[in-house]
This record gives C-alpha cells, sequence and structure tokens, in this order.
C-alpha cells in the first residue's frame, strides 16, 4: 500500500528534480567530451605542423638526422612556366603574395614585369638539376634565400651513394651550408603515383607516364598554402578549342614548339609522355575542393 505520508511526497519531489536533470547532465557530459575532442584535434594539429612535411627531407652533409620541410603560407603563388606568362604584366601581383613558388630553371631576371622576382619555393625535376648546377651562382648564392625542393626517381634520388643526382646536390650542400635543399622522399613520389591512379583510375607506370614538375608543385601547394593563385595554367579543354592562342611552351625559351602542340604530344606518348592536359583535369576537380584560382589566362572549374 503507496504511502501517503510527507515522506512519500519527498520521495516523488525528488524523482522528479531527477528526471528533470537527466537530460542536463547529460548535455554537459556531451559537451565536455566535445570539448576534450577538440582539444586533442588540436594538439595532433600542432604536434603534426611542429615535426613539417614528412614527405620532404632535408638534403644535408653528415646525414644529421631527418629534418622535414616545415614551411606554411596563408596565401600562394604558383607561377607556370607556361608562355601564357609573356605579355601577363603579373610581377608586382605575384611578388606581393607572401609565397611564390616556381618550377625547374624558369628564370626572373628579364622577365620580372610579367613574372615577378621572388621565389619562396622552386620545385625541380632530377633532369633539371644540372642547369641548376651549371648557373650555380645564380640559383644557389644570389637565390640563397630559396626554398629547393627536389623529385626523381629512386635510381637518381637514392641517398647510399648510388644517387647520381642526390650526390650532385649533396656536394652543393656542402659547398653552400646554408642552402635549404629538399629531397622528395620515395614513399612521397609513391602517394603522389597512388593520387593520379586515384583520380584518373589509370596507373600511371603501366601507361607509361611521367608525373610533371608541375604535379609535384600542386601537391606541394595544396600541403603549405591555405589558398593558392595558380598563374600561366591553361584548362585541360583549351588546346581543343578553335580560338586557342599559341604560345611557346615556355616563356624563356621563344624557340621552342608551341605549348598545346607539346601537350597534345605527351598526352598520347606510349613512353615517357607527361599527361599534361590529364592533370590540368585533376586541377580543376581539386579546386572545386580547395581554394585554387587560376588567372592568366583567367579560368573556373
Amino acid at each position: 500500500m503507496p504511502s501517503g505520508g510527507p515522506g512519500g511526497c519527498r520521495s516523488q519531489s525528488l524523482r522528479r528534480w531527477i528526471c528533470l536533470l537527466s537530460p542536463s547532465l547529460l548535455l554537459l557530459l556531451w559537451f565536455g567530451l566535445v570539448i576534450m575532442r577538440d582539444d586533442a584535434s588540436h594538439a595532433a594539429a600542432v604536434i603534426a605542423h611542429s615535426s613539417g612535411l614528412r614527405g620532404y627531407t632535408r638534403i644535408s652533409p653528415g646525414g644529421k638526422g631527418q629534418q622535414f620541410l616545415d614551411m606554411h603560407c596563408n596565401q600562394c603563388a604558383l607561377v607556370s612556366s607556361s608562355g601564357q606568362m609573356l605579355g601577363a604584366g603579373a610581377g608586382e601581383e605575384i611578388d606581393r603574395i607572401g609565397c611564390v613558388i616556381r618550377m625547374n630553371n624558369a628564370p626572373t631576371t628579364g622577365f620580372e614585369r610579367d613574372v615577378g622576382s621572388r621565389t619562396s619555393v622552386r620545385v625541380v625535376s632530377h633532369t633539371s638539376v644540372p642547369l641548376l648546377v651549371k648557373h650555380e651562382g645564380r640559383y644557389f648564392q644570389q637565390l640563397a634565400d630559396t626554398t629547393y625542393v627536389f623529385w626523381g626517381p629512386d635510381r637518381n634520388m637514392r641517398q647510399d651513394g648510388k644517387g647520381q643526382v642526390f650526390n650532385v646536390l649533396l656536394r652543393m650542400a656542402v659547398k653552400y651550408p646554408d642552402l635549404r635543399l629538399y629531397a622528395v622522399t620515395r614513399n612521397k613520389i609513391q602517394h603522389c603515383d597512388g593520387v593520379f591512379q586515384n583520380e584518373t583510375g589509370k596507373n600511371r607506370m603501366k601507361t607509361g607516364a611521367y608525373l610533371s614538375t608541375g604535379f609535384f608543385a600542386m601537391i606541394l601547394a595544396l600541403e603549405m598554402c591555405d589558398s593558392i593563385s595558380v598563374y600561366g595554367m591553361i584548362d585541360n579543354n583549351y588546346c581543343s578549342r578553335a580560338n586557342h592562342s599559341v604560345v611557346p611552351y615556355h616563356y624563356y625559351e621563344q624557340n621552342q614548339i608551341n605549348e598545346c602542340r607539346m601537350y597534345k604530344f605527351h598526352e598520347h606518348a606510349q613512353h615517357g609522355g607527361h599527361r599534361f592536359i590529364t592533370e590540368k583535369a585533376i586541377y580543376a576537380k581539386w579546386a572545386k575542393r580547395h581554394k585554387i584560382n587560376f588567372k592568366h589566362p583567367s579560368w573556373s572549374p
């Protein structure tokens, strides 16, 4: 028989308060877990940033432990070597951007009005290393404040004394100890191959293709930049349009074959071709998910 006295009333009141408080307690517990998770995520991000970009290791004499590239830029200018840059008049605009990324041996001297003069990072293919070494006074002395990132197959970049290109770069590191020289790791190369296959459904090696320096430069820019302005890069349909302009493949080699003819040749090469047009289509996809805009010529994905 239920009690109707004061004790029974107190029990009912207590149960009522517990029922009312339970949702609030659960909500507070949930907020606490969210805050702890966000703090953990922030800590992980700080640790990841402090360890640098692990796909890029410092080339230094003596092999004093692995030093990873550690750069971050709010805004980057990725400057193409294309003849599209001739007459662009974008030099001052490019030089105002926080970090400027260039490729291979693309010069600035004599082209400052169109391409600017500053170089924060230069991404270089193993095939272009001899061109830099030939003019080492320009690249490694006058531009000593530039960070260099070199990529190439393992046979040339291996670090056991048998990588011929790596050995050349190591000699430059000894000769110019303040230089910031980095190599793309083997794992990073394989990762980039995987990215290409994921985006295209095609195995790079089986199709006889080589990734371009532009592909490695774009991957690096996505990792180190919050936003990217790409200068002088055409879209993947540009060369198929009847009214496309004819420009040299490189802005600094005006007697070379024109850009679209070079792109079409490489796109259909059975062995050893760069898939320039396919890569442009990949960049267009990435621009829908990342802060990437294209200038000179300007186009939207």
